[in-house]
């Protein structure tokens, strides 16, 4: 056994069968493969999505329903998050992919290295070299890990969708792979940057873009700053206060009630309050605001 990190230990890799990109598959893998603790699948299938690889539980979109039966409750869910995002960046940093966080985890990286804990997902993405890299050689891996304050050892499954070196903009597949907890069912979905050759052959040189429709120039991005996150080294982008501007207006950088919830400046913590008082306002995390970038 050896440790990435002094607090985190992290058993040795264990396979539950790797494949290539040749032999990605058409959707997720069934409930009877990756079965755990559920007597049924709790899955959601849209029939009016044809070729959508990833499927989101019945009960809520931020669970995989092969894994869970019902949402956590908040407490239980930031824990839970936490170490999801703290196994997913130990992971990638053992394996040398390169990867960031954005969006709605990157703010929360602004106000105080922590989750928003309003936030119901996790927002990273992974360079096109890694990507590939991943498909190549860690698609359906699973990876074990022992966690403070925790008997069991908890697992955690890196699947692969088999659209993900597709470069094309796909609503039902903008998702490239994910990192799963397989107690819980949380996940944290993972795109691809991508260089955009589109944008390139009319002349705009470093035009990127993720198929989700999000695009970015390569000097917002690279060369990537290392900070840390929930106590674990992570990397985020250069331009990070105006990527995070564009995401969510500046108030989102110095408001102290968003959702709910009031930022104790002493403590360094978002705390739930019951009445905001008509203070600050919500800010959603759920996804990028409508920006100039997102038209290219």
């Amino acid at each position: 056994m050896r440790k990435t990190f002094a607090w985190l230990a992290c058993g040795l890799l264990t396979v539950q069968h790797a494949s290539g990109v040749p032999n990605l598959v058409s959707r997720d893998a069934p409930f009877a493969q990756v079965r755990t603790k559920l007597n049924r699948s709790h899955q959601k299938y849209d029939k009016h999505a044809y070729g959508k690889y990833f499927h989101e539980s019945s009960f809520d979109n931020h669970y995989d329903g092969r894994f869970a039966a019902k949402p956590l409750q908040y407490d239980e869910r930031r824990h839970h998050l936490t170490a999801l995002v703290q196994t997913y960046l130990s992971s990638m940093h053992d394996i040398g992919a390169e990867t960031f966080i954005m969006h709605g985890t990157l703010l929360g990286w602004w106000w105080n290295r922590k989750s928003l804990p309003w936030d119901s997902d996790i927002d990273v993405m992974v360079s096109e070299k890694s990507m590939r890299y991943l498909a190549d050689h860690y698609n359906m891996t699973v990876h074990r890990y022992r966690l403070p304050g925790i008997d069991a050892a908890r697992d955690y499954m890196f699947e692969m969708n088999s659209h993900c070196l597709n470069d094309s903009i796909d609503k039902v597949n903008m998702i490239d792979a994910r990192w799963i907890d397989t107690d819980t069912g949380l996940y944290i979905d993972i795109t691809t940057l991508r260089r955009n050759h589109t944008a390139e052959a009319l002349g705009d040189l470093g035009a990127m873009m993720v198929k989700d429709g999000h695009h970015y120039h390569h000097d917002e991005i690279f060369p990537l700053r290392e900070s840390t996150f929930e106590g674990v080294p992570v990397k985020i982008p250069y331009a990070y206060a105006q990527i995070l501007i564009e995401d969510y207006e500046e108030q989102a950088l110095s408001g102290l009630v968003w959702a709910n919830h009031r930022f104790d400046q002493e403590k360094q913590e978002w705390v739930p309050v019951r009445d905001v008082n008509g203070q600050g306002g919500s800010v959603s995390t759920e996804g990028r605001g409508k920006s100039h970038r997102d038209s290219r």
